[in-house]
């Protein structure tokens, strides 16, 4: 304690010699009570979960460097419950970052369970569940973070606004959860509506609804309007937390000018709509510099899947017109949903700020490929990686791995890849056949690794899915994409090794790759998933461990369940 205390004074002094000031990390805490209740985002009522009474839940905001502090109260009455910090790398504290089976055991109803963690980067994050399909049911919200004081972005804005875009369905997680995991296959469908910042409009008129259980004039499901000032420009955080849905995201008139995305500054470029998946953010700059007489609207639109799902709307209101004024034109129609030039065309637009290029390492130490592909194991359709279909553990890995309890999981890691040269990605899999485990990758701590993602057509003939995948734990630079079948040949010489943008998530595009690199550099047990919560539910997903010696004595609140419960102990 004493050395310590000796070195903290020593580096004070030094700061105070070289004139840097001295910002004070602050802890900000909340107390939130989470529970079902009933709500009509989209004026057909259901039960949702709310976080003090609210969905989205309240947001959260810091700066850099902050501790942040969230009591979590499980009121769900007969549900578990765990909350994950989505793209917070929970350096030093791996066990908070609320993937139930992966990091902790899932908070239990009644129990009171404390999250915390610092927030050591700007830029623009979410929080959300992680314990079954939770997420859709209304758990999520903003995470944002800002620059210590007297430092600045690198571009200039008057007001901070954000907006979460979801899609809903009016069926319960347990009916959809329900549907995947049985003989015969009973598919989630398409959502019945998309929400801004909460908010959207189901048609009420449709056949079987009645005034009790759907109705328009519920002020629950007024369009979200966001009110501007004319003349100024404007941060505009878009986040994406859909449960299966791609979208468009775009405002009547006005250019979006892309700054960030994932907590790191992009090169900026100007789009009209801004294509986003699941788990993905993005922070725009927009000018209000049309005709202040009037409203226009924000709209989204399902992209990448031939969907019944109406556009969702909401209002840019010109202040002083009322909120509530609907702009004199329709609103505009979405980019052609099977178009995919334009969604690869943005993806390889983002490059990293030429002020803030981080470097990635020359080349990897180990390649992974992994090749989605959708596969029937006894008779169940499941999603699967390599012909391996994911499945968690009753013991959570961090748990497992850092109290030696290898017998909780599958000791047989699966493949790094498969025979990619032979596979047809443009086909149904010749044997859809996979095997279910709950193995994991091991990475040799402080390597550097790349992930080729590949995508392929699913069981139904003629069809490929965008996947949008999250890495826990860390950022990842992005090297690169393609369409077609990656060639380890040719493809790598094409990596932008430049300036690359660090990401947490990222899409795969229909019969394309991914390149991503990234160090194994943060002691854990990490997740990589697909962000549609049917295809992880599925099994598209993996889990990589890496420095798990170097992880820091286990809090007892994270155990409780499997072989954790003999560790459950103050």
């Amino acid at each position: 304690m004493a050395t310590t205390l000796k070195l903290f004074l020593a580096l004070c002094c030094f700061i105070s010699l070289i004139n840097i000031p001295i910002t004070e990390a602050r802890i900000r805490e909340y107390k939130w009570d989470v529970k079902y209740e009933y709500r009509s985002p989209d004026c057909y009522k259901k039960l949702v979960i709310t976080i003090n009474g609210r969905t989205p839940g309240p947001t959260i905001l810091a700066q850099q460097g902050d501790t942040v502090v969230v009591h979590v109260k499980n009121n769900l009455m007969t549900e578990n419950l765990a909350i994950h910090w989505h793209g917070i790398r929970q350096i030093g504290t791996p066990w908070f970052d609320g993937t139930e089976g992966v990091t902790q055991c899932p908070i239990l109803p009644g129990d009171t369970f404390t999250y915390q963690f610092v927030v050591d980067r700007p830029g623009t994050y979410l929080y959300h569940a992680h314990y079954g399909m939770q997420r859709e049911a209304g758990l999520y919200g903003s995470i944002r973070v800002s620059l210590p004081d007297g430092e600045s972005e690198p571009f200039g804005y008057d007001y901070d606004r954000s907006i979460i875009l979801t899609d809903w369905y009016h069926k319960s997680t347990y009916e959809q959860a329900t549907g995947l995991a049985s003989i015969p296959f009973g598919w989630v469908g398409e959502p019945q509506s998309l929400l801004i910042q909460g908010k959207g409009r189901f048609n009420c008129s449709s056949p079987g609804m009645t005034g009790d259980v759907c109705n328009t004039t519920n002020p629950e499901c007024s369009p979200y309007a966001m009110t501007v000032v004319p003349g100024m420009t404007y941060r505009l955080r878009v986040a994406s937390l859909t449960a299966l849905s791609a979208l468009s995201f775009q405002i009547e008139g006005h250019n979006m000018t892309v700054v960030e995305t994932d907590g790191h500054y992009v090169k900026p470029f100007v789009v009209q709509n801004l294509f986003i998946y699941s788990g993905e953010t993005y922070s725009v700059l927009v000018t209000t510099d049309q005709d202040p007489a009037r409203n226009y609207w924000l709209t989204t639109n399902v992209v990448s899947r031939n969907a019944t799902t109406p556009p969702g709307v909401g209002i840019l209101n010109y202040y002083p017109n009322h909120p509530r004024r609907y702009p004199p034109t329709n609103a505009p129609s979405g980019p052609i949903w099977n178009d995919v030039k334009p969604r690869l065309a943005q993806s390889q637009a983002i490059r990293a700020h030429q002020s803030f290029i981080i470097p990635p390492p020359a080349t990897s130490d180990r390649v992974i490929v992994l090749l989605n592909t959708q596969n029937n194991v006894s008779g169940y359709r499941r999603w699967s990686v390599n012909n391996v279909s994911f499945t968690l553990p009753h013991t959570p890995y961090l748990v497992g791995l850092k109290q030696n309890l290898l017998h909780t999981f599958n000791q047989v890691p699966p493949p790094d890849r498969l025979d990619l040269t032979n596979y047809d990605i443009r086909s149904p899999p010749p044997n859809p056949n996979a095997t279910i485990s709950d193995s994991i990758y091991r990475l040799k701590f402080n390597t550097t690794v790349d992930i080729i993602l590949q995508n392929a057509n699913s069981l139904v003939l003629n069809n490929s899915e965008t996947h949008p995948w999250h890495l826990h734990g860390h950022d990842f630079w992005v090297l690169g994409y393609g369409e077609g079948k990656f060639d380890m040949a040719n493809d790598t010489k094409k990596y932008n090794l430049v300036d690359p943008i660090m990401k947490n998530t990222v899409p795969v595009h229909p019969y394309g790759w991914t390149a991503l690199r990234f160090k194994a550099d943060n002691p854990g047990a990490w997740l990589f998933h697909c962000h549609i919560e049917s295809h992880f539910f599925m099994g598209m997903g993996v889990v990589f461990e890496e420095g798990i010696e170097k992880v820091g004595k286990l809090p007892s609140s994270i155990m409780g369940c499997g072989e954790a419960r003999h560790y459950n102990r103050p």
